[in-house]
Protein backbone atom coordinates (compact mmCIF):
# COMPACT_ATOMS: atom_id res chain seq x y z
CA UNK A 1 0.00 0.00 0.00
CA UNK A 2 1.37 3.53 -0.87
CA UNK A 3 2.61 5.70 1.98
CA UNK A 4 -0.07 8.35 1.34
CA UNK A 5 -2.81 5.73 1.75
CA UNK A 6 -1.27 4.55 5.02
CA UNK A 7 -1.19 8.16 6.29
CA UNK A 8 -4.84 8.56 5.33
CA UNK A 9 -5.68 5.40 7.27
CA UNK A 10 -3.78 6.62 10.35
CA UNK A 11 -5.50 10.02 10.10
CA UNK A 12 -8.88 8.29 9.79
CA UNK A 13 -8.22 6.24 12.95
CA UNK A 14 -6.99 9.39 14.72
CA UNK A 15 -10.29 11.17 13.99
CA UNK A 16 -12.32 8.14 15.10
CA UNK A 17 -10.32 8.00 18.32
CA UNK A 18 -11.23 11.55 19.31
CA UNK A 19 -14.71 11.79 17.77
CA UNK A 20 -16.07 8.42 18.90
CA UNK A 21 -16.11 8.17 22.72
CA UNK A 22 -16.29 4.41 22.56
CA UNK A 23 -12.77 4.25 21.21
CA UNK A 24 -11.22 6.13 24.17
CA UNK A 25 -11.24 2.94 26.20
CA UNK A 26 -9.95 0.52 23.58
CA UNK A 27 -6.54 -0.96 24.32
CA UNK A 28 -3.54 0.44 22.47
CA UNK A 29 -3.03 -2.81 20.48
CA UNK A 30 -6.67 -2.86 19.26
CA UNK A 31 -6.10 0.31 17.25
CA UNK A 32 -2.91 -1.13 15.76
CA UNK A 33 -4.84 -4.29 14.87
CA UNK A 34 -7.57 -2.18 13.21
CA UNK A 35 -4.90 -0.42 11.12
CA UNK A 36 -3.37 -3.75 10.10
CA UNK A 37 -6.74 -5.29 9.11
CA UNK A 38 -7.71 -2.28 7.03
CA UNK A 39 -4.31 -2.25 5.32
CA UNK A 40 -4.64 -5.95 4.39
CA UNK A 41 -8.24 -5.59 3.25
CA UNK A 42 -7.37 -2.72 0.93
CA UNK A 43 -4.63 -4.73 -0.79
CA UNK A 44 -6.00 -5.82 -4.15
CA UNK A 45 -5.14 -9.33 -5.37
CA UNK A 46 -2.94 -8.96 -8.46
CA UNK A 47 -2.28 -12.64 -9.13
CA UNK A 48 -3.47 -16.09 -8.12
CA UNK A 49 -1.36 -19.05 -7.01
CA UNK A 50 -2.44 -22.54 -8.14
CA UNK A 51 -2.24 -25.21 -5.42
CA UNK A 52 -3.94 -28.17 -7.13
CA UNK A 53 -0.85 -30.40 -7.34
CA UNK A 54 1.09 -28.96 -4.40
CA UNK A 55 0.49 -32.11 -2.32
CA UNK A 56 2.01 -34.23 -5.13
CA UNK A 57 5.37 -32.47 -5.31
CA UNK A 58 7.32 -35.70 -5.79
CA UNK A 59 5.06 -36.80 -8.66
CA UNK A 60 4.86 -33.56 -10.59
CA UNK A 61 7.52 -34.48 -13.15
CA UNK A 62 5.83 -37.81 -13.77
CA UNK A 63 2.46 -36.07 -14.13
CA UNK A 64 4.08 -33.65 -16.57
CA UNK A 65 5.24 -36.50 -18.81
CA UNK A 66 1.88 -38.30 -18.65
CA UNK A 67 -0.21 -35.18 -19.32
CA UNK A 68 2.15 -34.04 -22.10
CA UNK A 69 1.85 -37.37 -23.92
CA UNK A 70 -1.95 -37.33 -23.55
CA UNK A 71 -2.08 -33.74 -24.79
CA UNK A 72 0.08 -34.44 -27.85
CA UNK A 73 -1.97 -37.55 -28.66
CA UNK A 74 -5.20 -35.53 -28.33
CA UNK A 75 -3.89 -32.82 -30.65
CA UNK A 76 -2.75 -35.46 -33.14
CA UNK A 77 -6.03 -37.40 -33.22
CA UNK A 78 -8.14 -34.24 -33.55
CA UNK A 79 -5.88 -32.98 -36.35
CA UNK A 80 -6.26 -36.33 -38.17
CA UNK A 81 -10.05 -36.20 -37.82
CA UNK A 82 -10.28 -32.64 -39.16
CA UNK A 83 -7.86 -33.33 -42.04
CA UNK A 84 -9.66 -36.54 -43.05
CA UNK A 85 -13.07 -34.86 -43.07
CA UNK A 86 -11.75 -31.92 -45.10
CA UNK A 87 -9.86 -34.07 -47.66
CA UNK A 88 -12.45 -36.81 -48.23
CA UNK A 89 -15.47 -35.62 -50.18
CA UNK A 90 -17.56 -38.59 -48.99
CA UNK A 91 -17.46 -37.14 -45.47
CA UNK A 92 -18.82 -33.74 -46.48
CA UNK A 93 -22.11 -34.39 -44.68
CA UNK A 94 -23.75 -32.58 -41.75
CA UNK A 95 -22.75 -35.28 -39.23
CA UNK A 96 -19.07 -35.03 -40.11
CA UNK A 97 -19.26 -31.25 -40.34
CA UNK A 98 -20.39 -31.17 -36.71
CA UNK A 99 -17.72 -33.72 -35.80
CA UNK A 100 -14.99 -31.53 -37.33
CA UNK A 101 -16.30 -28.49 -35.42
CA UNK A 102 -16.37 -30.58 -32.22
CA UNK A 103 -12.76 -31.68 -32.77
CA UNK A 104 -11.68 -28.10 -33.41
CA UNK A 105 -13.54 -26.94 -30.28
CA UNK A 106 -11.87 -29.60 -28.12
CA UNK A 107 -8.45 -28.70 -29.50
CA UNK A 108 -8.98 -25.04 -28.51
CA UNK A 109 -10.53 -26.15 -25.20
CA UNK A 110 -7.45 -28.08 -24.14
CA UNK A 111 -5.14 -25.32 -25.45
CA UNK A 112 -6.66 -22.88 -22.94
CA UNK A 113 -5.85 -25.04 -19.90
CA UNK A 114 -3.31 -27.81 -20.52
CA UNK A 115 -0.20 -25.84 -21.68
CA UNK A 116 -0.39 -23.55 -18.63
CA UNK A 117 -0.87 -26.59 -16.38
CA UNK A 118 2.18 -28.31 -17.93
CA UNK A 119 4.33 -25.22 -17.34
CA UNK A 120 3.12 -25.02 -13.72
CA UNK A 121 4.01 -28.66 -13.08
CA UNK A 122 7.67 -27.78 -13.70
CA UNK A 123 7.64 -24.29 -12.17
CA UNK A 124 8.31 -23.48 -8.53
CA UNK A 125 5.91 -20.51 -8.56
CA UNK A 126 2.59 -21.52 -10.10
CA UNK A 127 0.92 -18.14 -10.65
CA UNK A 128 -1.43 -16.44 -13.07
CA UNK A 129 -2.20 -12.72 -13.26
CA UNK A 130 -5.62 -11.36 -12.36
CA UNK A 131 -6.30 -10.44 -16.00
CA UNK A 132 -4.90 -13.75 -17.24
CA UNK A 133 -7.23 -15.60 -14.87
CA UNK A 134 -10.24 -13.66 -16.20
CA UNK A 135 -9.25 -14.37 -19.82
CA UNK A 136 -8.74 -18.07 -19.08
CA UNK A 137 -12.14 -18.35 -17.36
CA UNK A 138 -13.93 -16.52 -20.20
CA UNK A 139 -12.32 -18.65 -22.93
CA UNK A 140 -12.88 -21.88 -21.02
CA UNK A 141 -16.55 -21.05 -20.39
CA UNK A 142 -17.09 -19.88 -23.97
CA UNK A 143 -15.76 -23.15 -25.41
CA UNK A 144 -17.38 -25.35 -22.77
CA UNK A 145 -20.84 -23.76 -23.11
CA UNK A 146 -20.60 -23.82 -26.91
CA UNK A 147 -19.69 -27.50 -26.61
CA UNK A 148 -22.94 -28.21 -24.73
CA UNK A 149 -25.11 -26.53 -27.38
CA UNK A 150 -23.09 -28.17 -30.16
CA UNK A 151 -23.90 -31.60 -28.71
CA UNK A 152 -27.58 -30.61 -28.79
CA UNK A 153 -27.22 -29.65 -32.48
CA UNK A 154 -25.60 -33.03 -33.16
CA UNK A 155 -28.54 -34.73 -31.42
CA UNK A 156 -30.94 -32.83 -33.68
CA UNK A 157 -28.91 -33.93 -36.71
CA UNK A 158 -29.27 -37.59 -35.68
CA UNK A 159 -33.01 -37.08 -35.12
CA UNK A 160 -33.52 -35.69 -38.63
CA UNK A 161 -31.32 -38.42 -40.20
CA UNK A 162 -33.30 -41.27 -38.61
CA UNK A 163 -36.82 -39.85 -38.32
CA UNK A 164 -36.88 -37.88 -41.60
CA UNK A 165 -34.31 -39.57 -43.87
CA UNK A 166 -36.00 -38.49 -47.11
CA UNK A 167 -35.91 -34.82 -46.09
CA UNK A 168 -32.49 -34.98 -44.42
CA UNK A 169 -30.61 -33.18 -47.18
CA UNK A 170 -33.20 -30.39 -47.36
CA UNK A 171 -33.57 -29.93 -43.58
CA UNK A 172 -29.84 -30.10 -42.82
CA UNK A 173 -28.36 -28.01 -45.60
CA UNK A 174 -25.05 -26.19 -45.30
CA UNK A 175 -26.70 -22.94 -44.21
CA UNK A 176 -28.66 -24.67 -41.44
CA UNK A 177 -25.53 -26.41 -40.11
CA UNK A 178 -23.55 -23.16 -40.04
CA UNK A 179 -26.48 -21.39 -38.35
CA UNK A 180 -26.66 -24.07 -35.63
CA UNK A 181 -22.92 -23.78 -34.94
CA UNK A 182 -23.16 -19.97 -34.89
CA UNK A 183 -26.10 -20.14 -32.45
CA UNK A 184 -24.13 -22.49 -30.18
CA UNK A 185 -21.14 -20.11 -30.21
CA UNK A 186 -23.38 -17.07 -29.58
CA UNK A 187 -24.99 -18.75 -26.54
CA UNK A 188 -21.56 -19.77 -25.24
CA UNK A 189 -20.19 -16.24 -25.70
CA UNK A 190 -23.17 -14.65 -23.93
CA UNK A 191 -23.01 -16.99 -20.92
CA UNK A 192 -19.21 -16.70 -20.63
CA UNK A 193 -19.38 -12.90 -20.80
CA UNK A 194 -22.02 -12.63 -18.05
CA UNK A 195 -20.41 -15.12 -15.66
CA UNK A 196 -16.89 -13.75 -16.07
CA UNK A 197 -18.13 -10.20 -15.48
CA UNK A 198 -20.06 -11.23 -12.36
CA UNK A 199 -17.10 -13.13 -10.91
CA UNK A 200 -14.33 -10.61 -11.57
CA UNK A 201 -16.37 -7.56 -10.57
CA UNK A 202 -16.27 -8.97 -7.02
CA UNK A 203 -13.62 -7.67 -4.58
CA UNK A 204 -10.56 -9.90 -4.05
CA UNK A 205 -8.69 -8.54 -1.03
CA UNK A 206 -7.85 -11.58 1.10
CA UNK A 207 -6.25 -14.84 -0.07
CA UNK A 208 -4.93 -15.48 -3.57
CA UNK A 209 -4.33 -19.22 -3.07
CA UNK A 210 -6.43 -21.05 -5.68
CA UNK A 211 -7.02 -24.72 -4.86
CA UNK A 212 -7.24 -25.74 -8.52
CA UNK A 213 -5.07 -25.96 -11.65
CA UNK A 214 -7.01 -23.39 -13.69
CA UNK A 215 -9.43 -20.51 -13.10
CA UNK A 216 -12.75 -22.29 -12.69
CA UNK A 217 -15.86 -20.60 -11.26
CA UNK A 218 -16.18 -22.17 -7.79
CA UNK A 219 -12.50 -21.98 -6.74
CA UNK A 220 -12.27 -18.31 -7.80
CA UNK A 221 -15.60 -17.40 -6.14
CA UNK A 222 -14.33 -18.95 -2.93
CA UNK A 223 -11.53 -16.35 -2.84
CA UNK A 224 -13.82 -13.34 -3.22
CA UNK A 225 -14.01 -11.15 -0.11
CA UNK A 226 -17.79 -11.14 -0.33
CA UNK A 227 -20.37 -11.92 -2.97
CA UNK A 228 -24.12 -11.46 -3.03
CA UNK A 229 -26.65 -14.25 -3.18
CA UNK A 230 -27.99 -12.62 -6.35
CA UNK A 231 -24.72 -13.14 -8.23
CA UNK A 232 -24.56 -16.75 -7.05
CA UNK A 233 -28.16 -17.30 -8.16
CA UNK A 234 -27.51 -15.78 -11.60
CA UNK A 235 -24.42 -17.97 -12.10
CA UNK A 236 -26.36 -21.07 -11.01
CA UNK A 237 -29.28 -20.26 -13.33
CA UNK A 238 -26.89 -19.75 -16.25
CA UNK A 239 -25.36 -23.14 -15.43
CA UNK A 240 -28.85 -24.65 -15.56
CA UNK A 241 -29.46 -22.90 -18.89
CA UNK A 242 -26.22 -24.25 -20.38
CA UNK A 243 -26.55 -27.81 -19.09
CA UNK A 244 -30.22 -28.65 -18.56
CA UNK A 245 -31.77 -27.06 -21.65
CA UNK A 246 -29.39 -28.71 -24.20
CA UNK A 247 -29.71 -31.99 -22.31
CA UNK A 248 -33.53 -31.80 -22.48
CA UNK A 249 -33.33 -31.12 -26.21
CA UNK A 250 -31.04 -34.15 -26.62
CA UNK A 251 -33.41 -36.33 -24.55
CA UNK A 252 -36.40 -35.24 -26.66
CA UNK A 253 -34.46 -36.04 -29.82
CA UNK A 254 -33.54 -39.50 -28.56
CA UNK A 255 -37.06 -40.32 -27.37
CA UNK A 256 -38.21 -39.74 -30.95
CA UNK A 257 -35.17 -41.58 -32.35
CA UNK A 258 -35.80 -44.67 -30.18
CA UNK A 259 -39.48 -44.60 -31.13
CA UNK A 260 -38.54 -44.55 -34.82
CA UNK A 261 -35.90 -47.28 -34.44
CA UNK A 262 -38.37 -49.63 -32.73
CA UNK A 263 -40.62 -49.38 -35.78
CA UNK A 264 -37.88 -50.72 -38.07
CA UNK A 265 -38.84 -54.36 -38.87
CA UNK A 266 -35.37 -55.92 -39.22
CA UNK A 267 -32.94 -56.28 -36.33
CA UNK A 268 -30.04 -55.43 -38.66
CA UNK A 269 -31.72 -52.16 -39.60
CA UNK A 270 -32.36 -51.31 -35.94
CA UNK A 271 -28.73 -52.03 -35.04
CA UNK A 272 -27.42 -49.94 -37.94
CA UNK A 273 -29.67 -47.00 -37.04
CA UNK A 274 -28.76 -47.09 -33.36
CA UNK A 275 -25.01 -47.52 -34.03
CA UNK A 276 -24.94 -44.07 -35.69
CA UNK A 277 -26.12 -42.58 -32.36
CA UNK A 278 -24.06 -44.65 -29.90
CA UNK A 279 -20.90 -42.50 -30.11
CA UNK A 280 -22.88 -39.31 -29.57
CA UNK A 281 -24.68 -40.83 -26.57
CA UNK A 282 -21.39 -41.84 -24.91
CA UNK A 283 -19.91 -38.35 -25.35
CA UNK A 284 -23.12 -36.72 -24.06
CA UNK A 285 -23.15 -38.93 -20.96
CA UNK A 286 -19.53 -38.16 -20.07
CA UNK A 287 -19.78 -34.42 -20.80
CA UNK A 288 -23.03 -33.72 -18.94
CA UNK A 289 -22.20 -36.12 -16.10
CA UNK A 290 -18.91 -34.37 -15.25
CA UNK A 291 -20.24 -30.85 -15.85
CA UNK A 292 -23.38 -31.39 -13.76
CA UNK A 293 -21.33 -32.73 -10.85
CA UNK A 294 -19.10 -29.65 -10.91
CA UNK A 295 -21.56 -26.84 -11.59
CA UNK A 296 -25.03 -27.95 -10.44
CA UNK A 297 -24.37 -29.39 -7.00
CA UNK A 298 -24.93 -27.31 -3.82
CA UNK A 299 -21.98 -25.13 -2.81
CA UNK A 300 -22.06 -26.69 0.68
CA UNK A 301 -20.77 -29.90 -0.95
CA UNK A 302 -17.80 -28.13 -2.51
CA UNK A 303 -14.57 -30.13 -2.29
CA UNK A 304 -11.40 -28.85 -3.96
CA UNK A 305 -9.85 -32.34 -4.19
CA UNK A 306 -12.95 -33.85 -5.81
CA UNK A 307 -13.24 -30.92 -8.21
CA UNK A 308 -9.60 -31.25 -9.23
CA UNK A 309 -10.02 -34.96 -9.98
CA UNK A 310 -13.21 -34.45 -12.01
CA UNK A 311 -11.70 -31.44 -13.80
CA UNK A 312 -8.69 -33.49 -14.87
CA UNK A 313 -11.09 -36.03 -16.38
CA UNK A 314 -13.06 -33.53 -18.49
CA UNK A 315 -10.18 -31.24 -19.45
CA UNK A 316 -7.59 -33.91 -20.29
CA UNK A 317 -9.14 -37.37 -20.55
CA UNK A 318 -12.48 -36.54 -22.22
CA UNK A 319 -10.88 -34.68 -25.17
CA UNK A 320 -8.62 -37.74 -25.54
CA UNK A 321 -11.44 -40.29 -25.63
CA UNK A 322 -13.97 -38.33 -27.72
CA UNK A 323 -12.02 -38.56 -31.02
CA UNK A 324 -11.33 -42.23 -30.38
CA UNK A 325 -15.01 -42.91 -29.67
CA UNK A 326 -16.14 -41.21 -32.87
CA UNK A 327 -13.42 -42.64 -35.13
CA UNK A 328 -12.90 -46.20 -33.88
CA UNK A 329 -16.63 -46.98 -33.81
CA UNK A 330 -17.24 -45.56 -37.28
CA UNK A 331 -16.48 -47.85 -40.24
CA UNK A 332 -17.16 -45.06 -42.76
CA UNK A 333 -14.62 -42.80 -41.10
CA UNK A 334 -12.01 -45.56 -40.81
CA UNK A 335 -12.30 -46.40 -44.50
CA UNK A 336 -12.03 -42.69 -45.37
CA UNK A 337 -8.94 -42.39 -43.16
CA UNK A 338 -7.29 -45.37 -44.88
CA UNK A 339 -8.12 -43.89 -48.29
CA UNK A 340 -6.66 -40.51 -47.29
CA UNK A 341 -3.48 -42.13 -45.99
CA UNK A 342 -3.05 -44.11 -49.24
CA UNK A 343 -3.52 -40.96 -51.30
CA UNK A 344 -1.00 -39.11 -49.13
CA UNK A 345 1.59 -41.89 -49.54
CA UNK A 346 1.20 -42.14 -53.35
CA UNK A 347 3.54 -39.21 -54.18
CA UNK A 348 6.23 -40.80 -52.01
CA UNK A 349 5.92 -44.15 -53.73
Amino acid sequence: MPATCKLCTVFHLFLLFFLDPGLHFCPRFSCIEMLFVQTVNETMVREFVFLAFSSLASLQRLLFVIFLLIYLFTLGTNAIIIATIVLDGALHTPMYFFLSVLSCSETCYTFVIVPKMLVDLLAEKKTISFLGCAIQMFTFLFLGCSHSFLLAAMGYDRYVAICNPLRYTALMGGGVCVALVAAACACGFMVAQIITSLVFDLPFHSSNLLHHFFCDISPVLKLATHHSHLSQLVIFMLGVFVLIIPLLLILISYVRIISAILKIPSSVGRYKAFSTCASHLIVVTVHYGCASFIYLRPKTNYSSSQDTLISVSYTILTPLFNPMIYSLRNKEFKSALQKTMRQASCPIN
